[in-house]
């Protein structure tokens, strides 16, 4: 089944007024004010549609935020039952100290249909579209990924590019990435934008690989879905964390996630841009008004585009 399209302008105005509420804190050095002022015009959105929505990937618990809480029901309580995935600042710190990058983002699909992850850590591999199915595989070395990937982009080891997040715990794969001659694109935040950096027509990175949130994993999964593009997780976890894991319905705590395992159906996408980055522009704030940027994608519509909306304020 498909998401009714009358719902798409509801969900891009929610990213958009998530987006607002977190734009009077760009530069003012606190994280917490500008995630609470995104959080708590998302909720408002999202509880004026017609829809029985919960919150399958809510507010991550290491940040203290205002929680979109895992399990929280938004929405009218009329209409279609949907699971939502969303972060309602992706970037408190790039908020706060006004750095490129931060944006408000969601993920709805019918329920059932997106995977609830913890807020854990997810080992993960990310690579664009046109390329054979299950071609990486997290237990394979580095190395061989790689091979694997320039034989099937047709392309130079050394001609590759890879996006990193740039954390001590990556070293082993920066040092083989380095042996390979592969070029290394270093993120120091902002998970889901790295990972979307191997979408489109000419991606900046062929491949995104490392250890970040799992949560960040399935929202990212949800962009993919609407590209044909590939993600494969596999969740890290202490022991308070498979406590939490197992209460949320994971059962094979060493499972290796793929899109599939992630995102199922029917799939729309909202990514509005807080700051400029090189997944959105930022939003313009004037006296009267306030103009915002959103990539929207709708998998069964196959509506992929970035839409400017100025509103009054």
């Amino acid at each position: 089944m498909s998401l009714n399209k009358s719902y798409l302008d509801q969900f891009i105005r929610t990213t958009e007024f998530a987006a607002y509420g977190a734009s009077s804190f760009i530069g003012k050095g606190d994280k917490n004010a500008a995630d609470k002022g995104a959080v708590d015009k998302m909720r408002n959105e999202l509880n004026k549609i017609d829809m029985e929505g919960t919150v399958v990937i809510g507010e991550g618990e290491m940040d203290k935020a205002p929680m979109l809480f895992i399990g929280e029901k938004v929405g009218t309580k009329k209409g279609s039952q949907l699971d939502i995935a969303l972060d309602p600042l992706e970037g408190t710190n790039f908020t706060a100290k006004n750095l490129p990058g931060a944006f408000s983002v969601l993920v709805v699909a019918e329920k059932g249909n997106l995977l609830s992850a913890p807020d854990t850590y997810m080992e993960k591999i990310v690579i664009g579209s046109n390329l054979p199915d299950n071609l990486l595989d997290l237990d394979n070395s580095v190395e061989t990924n790689i091979n694997l990937l320039s034989k099937a982009k047709k392309k130079p080891i050394s001609e590759l590019n890879a996006c990193v997040l740039n954390r001590p715990r990556h070293k082993e794969i920066i040092d083989t990435l380095n042996k390979l001659k592969v070029k290394i694109n270093y993120i120091t935040d902002g998970d889901i934008a790295g990972a979307m950096s191997v979408l489109g027509e000419n991606p900046k990175n062929d491949i995104y690989l490392g250890t970040g949130g799992g949560p960040e994993g399935v929202i990212t999964a949800g962009a993919l879905s609407c590209f044909g593009g590939q993600i494969q997780g596999r969740l890290v976890l202490d022991k308070k964390e498979i406590t939490r894991a197992k209460k949320l319905g994971i059962k094979d705590l060493n499972k290796k996630y793929n899109l599939i395992d992630m995102v199922k159906g029917d799939v729309i996408f909202c990514a509005t841009g807080v700051t400029n980055g090189d997944l959105v522009k930022g939003i313009l704030v004037t006296e009267e008004t306030f103009e915002v940027n959103t990539l929207v994608l709708h998998k069964s519509q196959n509506i992929k585009k970035i839409i400017t909306n100025t509103y009054n304020r």
